[in-house]
C-alpha cells in the first residue's frame, strides 16, 4: 500500500534534510499527524519566519536577524583576532564555549574536491580581503579535523602567509573526523587555548 500523496510528499521533503532518512521522515510525519493542529501551525510559522528574517551577516557571513550580526557589532569584541570556521553552527559552538572574545569569519563550507567544492566556492576571498585591510593580528583556523577540514586549514595558511597576521590552528582537542557542533564546550575551549602556529 502506498502513502497518500500529501504524506509521501512530506516524507520526500523531510528526507532532503541532513541526518533524516526514510524511516526518520516517516516517524516525523506520523508524529505531526497525531500532534495538535496548533503545534503543526507553530512549526510551519517558525519555518516561514526563519526563512524571512534570517540572512548572512555582510561582515562575517554567519546567520543573523540584523546586519551586521550581534557579534560583529559588539564593540567589546577583540577585532585583532579572527576565528575562521566552516559553518554558522561552528561559530555558535565556539561562542557557547565562552573561551573566545574575538571576531569570526564563516567560510560557508570546506574544500572538498570530491563534492565539487573548491576554494572559489567558499568565502576565502572575503577572508583574505579582511586580513589584507589590516588590523588583524591573529587568524585562528578552526575548521574540522577531518580530511577536508585539514586541507582547508592548509590552504588558508598558504593564502594568508603573505600578510602580517599570525596564522594559528586550534589544538586537536576536537575528535578526529568530527565537527565543532558535536563537541562539548570544555573541549572547544581547550582546543582554542592550545592552538598552535601552522
Amino acid at each position: 500500500m502506498r502513502y497518500p500523496l500529501s504524506i509521501a510528499r512530506l516524507i520526500e521533503e523531510l528526507i532532503k534534510l541532513p541526518g533524516i532518512g526514510p524511516r526518520s521522515a516517516e516517524r516525523i510525519v506520523f508524529h505531526l499527524l497525531k500532534a495538535p493542529a496548533a503545534d503543526c501551525d507553530r512549526l510551519a510559522e517558525a519555518l516561514r519566519e526563519v526563512r524571512k528574517k534570517i540572512h548572512h551577516c555582510s561582515v562575517c557571513y554567519s546567520v543573523a536577524e540584523s546586519d551586521p550580526c550581534p557579534v560583529c557589532s559588539d564593540a567589546r569584541r577583540d577585532p585583532a583576532t579572527l576565528c575562521v570556521v566552516e559553518r554558522p553552527a561552528d561559530m555558535m559552538a565556539v561562542e557557547k564555549s565562552g573561551g573566545y572574545r574575538g571576531l569570526y569569519h564563516v567560510l560557508m563550507g570546506k574544500i572538498a574536491p570530491l563534492d565539487g567544492v573548491g576554494p572559489e566556492s567558499l568565502r576565502i576571498d572575503e577572508l583574505v580581503a579582511r586580513v589584507k585591510r589590516g588590523g588583524v593580528a591573529e587568524v585562528i583556523i578552526a575548521t574540522g579535523s577531518d580530511v577536508e577540514g585539514e586541507a582547508t586549514a592548509l590552504y588558508l595558511s598558504r593564502v594568508l602567509k603573505p600578510f602580517a597576521a599570525r596564522v594559528t590552528r586550534i589544538a586537536h582537542g576536537i575528535p578526529m573526523g568530527s565537527s565543532l557542533d558535536f563537541s562539548d564546550e570544555v573541549t572547544i575551549k581547550r582546543a582554542l587555548e592550545g592552538r598552535a602556529p601552522l
